[in-house]
């Protein structure tokens, strides 16, 4: 991703990245990969991720290729306020599963100089705004939607298709549970 230099230094506030897309698209991947572009240039990175968040590891970021970056899991949004106020660089995974206050938390964190970066599924497995990802996008500098490939056609997914029953909002699984749908596919499972 590219960023502009800013023109006016001494204006420079931080900022907020978003990372989208539905589940196998690559997300915690690309979050992974700009935080270590950041520790690479030497500057204090804090990573966080939900403590409901246990499918890898329980404390570890691990994007589903097993790549991984050590982490905090926090019970709610405002322990990441208190635990990165000195950092130049946060990370945040798997933001849907926070509370609406990760919104606020984030925009605070941008406005005393810091880069966020949040990666979290845009879409329920209803095809539905997830959680607090709709305003984290509006109110970010930069959105960044990858896409997976659908299970059923090839083509490009965005849906994240609930293979077992349940009506649960949040339901950890991995590709026994979810599989990543086109748009067609996951209106056609839908209306079965």
């Amino acid at each position: 991703m590219f960023l502009e230099n800013t023109v006016n230094p001494e204006a420079q506030f931080g900022w907020i990245e978003v990372i989208c897309g539905s589940m196998f698209s690559g997300k915690t991947e690309e979050l992974i990969r700009r935080l270590r572009r950041a520790q690479f240039a030497k500057q204090k990175v804090e990573i966080f991720k939900p403590i409901v968040d246990t499918r890898y590891n329980e404390e570890n970021v691990v994007s589903h290729d097993k790549n991984e970056i050590s982490s905090t899991p926090v019970p709610a949004a405002a322990n990441i306020r208190i635990l990165a106020d000195t950092c130049d660089v946060v990370g945040i995974d798997e933001a849907q599963f926070f509370d609406d206050e990760i919104v606020s938390v984030c925009n605070d964190l941008a406005n005393k100089g810091i880069r966020v970066i949040v990666a979290g599924l845009d879409m329920d497995f209803k095809g539905k705004p997830f959680g607090p990802m709709p305003a984290l996008m509006a109110t970010a500098e930069y959105v960044t939607k990858v896409h997976a490939v659908c299970a059923k056609t090839g083509n490009l997914a965005h849906y994240s298709h609930r293979k077992s029953e349940g009506e649960h909002l949040v339901m950890l699984g991995e590709s026994e549970a979810y599989e990543p749908l086109s748009r067609a596919a996951f209106y056609k499972e839908k209306n079965k």
